[in-house]
């Protein structure tokens, strides 16, 4: 209820505006007095996934704290896990504004933010002086100006800087807000970048002795000749994971209201249905060579229940926190355990 209301207040606001004004209250509240009545990350559902023993099987899906600030807080709403990013190696500004709009009648988010954030060094920085307090995922990407065949050096430096910080490590490779960026999951350039990653990973396995999973970003819009041929390099190249999915660029399932036009990657309550087809596809093909964490359109623990039976080992959610409050991590909490 008090969500709903100040939930008003916020969309009556800039939705860039809105978003940093409620992650800045968000932060002080944590700071605040109030911490002791917030959630934590509660042992609802152990769940042992890539070597990692999540609290829940919910986690926060990236992008909404793309630099590590507000880690802490947004922690103790409740989350299993919570990832940061997408970051790059240089600070950039993104794509021009306006690029982050709501669609209140679809329940959906669009954005063509394009990677804005202050950089690889900056996030170490955050994260190097704050206590550990759930399992943490960083999400890396490359530059815009960085051409796809030197990306294995932005994805290589993304990596060496946030190796030591990370429970897991999720290479972005699936935003559409990023010209040519979807080409990396094409076969001349997918295997190319994963086994270097992978050889850089087991250097610094013996560096800092712990192991970092790399998971990798997919998007919703690949073909289903694309998307087998991308889980077997998956597999052949031991990726430890696959978030599934990005965003979309496709408008089906969404009715026209203002901005529904707008170019940009699609999330939210129109995503669900192919997302959720995706990860069965996924689970079809990988056979449980690797585990999948599901993301897109989970709004309710009826979702959240099929996302898991589709494939989904984990689960992330983004636009449904925006759109309802944490009160949806308790009403996905008391699905899942009354599942199980």
């Amino acid at each position: 209820m008090y969500y709903q209301w100040l939930r008003r207040l916020m969309f009556a606001l800039n939705p860039e505006h809105a978003h940093s004004l409620g992650l800045t209250g968000l932060k002080l509240g944590y700071a605040g007095p109030w911490r002791r009545f917030w959630g934590q990350a509660k042992a609802w559902k152990k769940t042992q996934v890539m070597g990692l023993a999540f609290p829940n099987p919910l986690g926060l899906a990236a992008g909404l704290d793309k630099n590590g600030d507000y880690v802490g807080a947004l922690c103790h709403l409740g989350f299993g896990f919570v990832e940061i990013g997408t970051v790059t190696p240089r600070a950039q500004l993104g794509n021009a504004q306006p690029r982050l709009f709501r669609l209140t009648k679809n329940q959906a988010i669009i954005n063509r933010m394009g990677f804005n954030n202050k950089g690889v060094d900056y996030l170490a920085q955050k994260i190097q002086a704050m206590p550990r307090c759930c399992i943490l995922g960083i999400n890396i990407g490359k530059n815009k100006s960085t051409p796809l065949e030197t990306a294995v050096n932005d994805y290589r430096y993304g990596l060496e800087r946030a190796y030591p910080l990370a429970d897991y490590i999720t290479l972005n490779i699936s935003s559409p807000n990023t010209p040519g960026l979807r080409a990396l999951q094409q076969k001349n350039y997918l295997f190319t970048l994963l086994e270097s990653l992978k050889q850089q990973q087991a250097l610094l396995a013996n560096a800092y002795q712990r192991y970092v999973p790399l998971v990798v970003k997919i998007d919703p819009d690949l073909s289903e000749a694309a998307l087998v041929e991308l889980a077997d390099i998956l597999i052949s190249c031991q990726i430890d994971g696959v978030i599934a999915t990005n965003t979309t660029v496709a408008r089906e399932h969404l009715a026209v209201e203002a901005h529904s036009e707008q170019a940009g990657g699609l999330s939210g309550r129109p995503l669900f249905q192919r997302s959720t087809h995706v990860i069965a596809q996924l689970q079809q093909h990988l056979k449980g060579a690797l585990p999948i964490i599901g993301v897109g359109g989970i709004d309710s623990g009826a979702a959240a229940i099929k996302k898991l039976a589709a494939g989904a080992s984990l689960l992330q959610i983004y636009s449904s926190l925006i759109y309802q409050g944490p009160s949806v991590i308790q009403d996905i909490r008391r699905a899942i355990v009354a599942k199980h």
